[in-house]
């Protein structure tokens, strides 16, 4: 079957999860030095959580995972709890990867779709800052099903939501665990692996590996 359909993740493959402990560090000297651990324990955590909390059958949206998932990179870091507010601030207004504009007006004639841990109301605010809104038929959240990726209700939705069938959807990822977990499903799928990293020893790997978002109009043209 054709390709006919892009399901894009948001946070670290559109949006730069580094970003708004980046800006917070712009506004607040003390934060000069240890903004980059406190952004990857930020990340670290949030995805922790999502994963435990899958297990457990314990769900949170993503709102509240991405607040406690803060909450222990600032302990961890020793950053005062007063920041605590503007950081989430800045995390609902994340930046796009400088990239992302350019490949999305690379694939006009592409069905493109966001597929996401975020909830709805975190995922329309993040696309409408970034000025991205204007390029996806629709914004998929886990929150339909109560459960985080790469459980295989959540990529249910593309079929249950649009219609699609699996083998005409091409689904990009920035994390390998998704990407393993899209390509288990049976999506064809690209990982985009920003940091240069191994692959992870899943069952089941990624159709494409790139460095970036420029190289994925030419993977779609010549599907």
């Amino acid at each position: 079957m054709a390709l006919t359909t892009l399901i894009f993740d948001a946070y670290g493959t559109l949006f730069d999860v580094a970003g708004a402990a980046r800006m917070a560090a712009a506004e607040v000297p003390a934060l000069s030095h240890i903004w980059p651990r406190l952004a990857a324990d930020w990340r670290a955590k949030q995805l922790e959580y999502t994963w435990l909390r899958a297990i457990m059958g314990d769900h949170r949206d993503f709102a509240q995972v991405t607040a406690d998932a803060l909450d222990w990179a600032m302990a961890a870091q020793g950053v005062e709890p007063a920041l605590r507010a503007r950081l989430l601030a800045l995390y609902d207004d994340l930046p796009a990867y400088a990239e992302v504009l350019g490949m999305l007006a690379a694939l006009p004639g592409a069905r493109k779709v966001i597929l996401s841990n975020g909830t709805p109301a975190m995922l329309a605010r993040a696309c409408a800052s970034a000025g991205i809104a204007a390029h996806f038929a629709a914004l998929l959240s886990v929150e339909e099903v109560g459960i985080y990726k790469p459980a295989t209700v959540v990529y249910d939705l593309v079929e249950a939501r649009l219609g699609v069938a699996r083998d005409a959807v091409m689904f990009v990822s920035s994390n390998g665990w998704d990407a393993a977990g899209a390509a288990r499903y049976g999506f064809r799928t690209v990982w985009v692996n920003r940091g240069g990293l191994p692959m992870d020893r899943l069952s089941h790997a990624p159709a494409h590996i790139i460095p970036d978002l420029t190289h994925l109009p030419a993977l779609w043209h010549a599907a």
